[in-house]
């Protein structure tokens, strides 16, 4: 029986890359490809005699994660393994989330993706070690993935920082300003900017979000 694979990147240079990678097994059969999710769903449903979905996460139309979900939602026999360039943490979390049956990374060797096409069709997970490690750090700390959205959006400039850290120590205005060679007024700048930035009004609020972002 040969295994009916998808391969689904919106660079049609990596599908053929992928393709010339699965040729080595001659039990592996590409049925179809696709460039973006929505030709995906279309040709799906045409024919979905499919046993596996090799998936990239960032494309237009319709990206990877997003159309997981859906394949999961009308076709749940099939299985899924996100290939993508990069081991994002946020990435992982929603394709796993999705209903993805595996994640690995594209620089993938021959065998290493047969071995994992194998493993998922036979209930198992295949999972690049470096991404394996993230997900077990995401369900360590299950805070990280609520902030993982808001610490992207949260930069603060090395100078804020450092005000932040002698703040949350206790210290004053004027005692900071000395402490880092500026004025008083600097270091109310520099406050005000983070407390926009980190978007709470009070030196207790600035402090608590910062330590929960690692910021300090």
């Amino acid at each position: 029986m040969k295994i009916k694979v998808s391969i689904v990147d919106d660079n049609s240079f990596l599908i053929h890359a992928i393709k010339e990678k699965l040729l080595f097994f001659d039990d592996i059969e590409i049925k179809h490809t696709a460039l973006n999710g929505s030709e995906l769903l279309t040709k799906l449903e045409e024919n979905h005699n499919l046993d596996i979905i090799l998936m990239d996460i960032e494309m237009p139309v319709l990206n990877g994660v997003e159309t997981t979900q859906m394949v999961k939602q009308k076709y749940p026999q099939i299985k899924i393994i996100m290939l993508t360039a990069f081991d994002n943490d946020e990435h992982i979390f929603n394709a796993i989330k999705a209903g993805a049956d595996g994640y690995l990374l594209k620089e993938i060797s021959p065998e290493e993706l047969y071995k994992g096409i194998k493993e998922t069709l036979n209930g198992g997970a295949a999972m690049n070690p470096s991404i394996a490690l993230k997900t077990l750090k995401l369900l360590r700390n299950p805070i990280d993935i609520d902030n993982l959205k808001d610490k992207e959006e949260i930069s603060l400039t090395k100078r804020e920082v450092e005000v932040l850290e002698q703040l949350s120590k206790g210290l004053s205005y004027t005692a900071i300003a000395k402490n880092l060679f500026l004025s008083p007024s600097t270091v109310r700048k520099h406050i005000e900017n983070s407390y926009k930035k980190l978007q709470v009004h009070s030196k207790i609020e600035a402090v608590q979000k910062a330590k929960r972002h690692n910021i300090i």
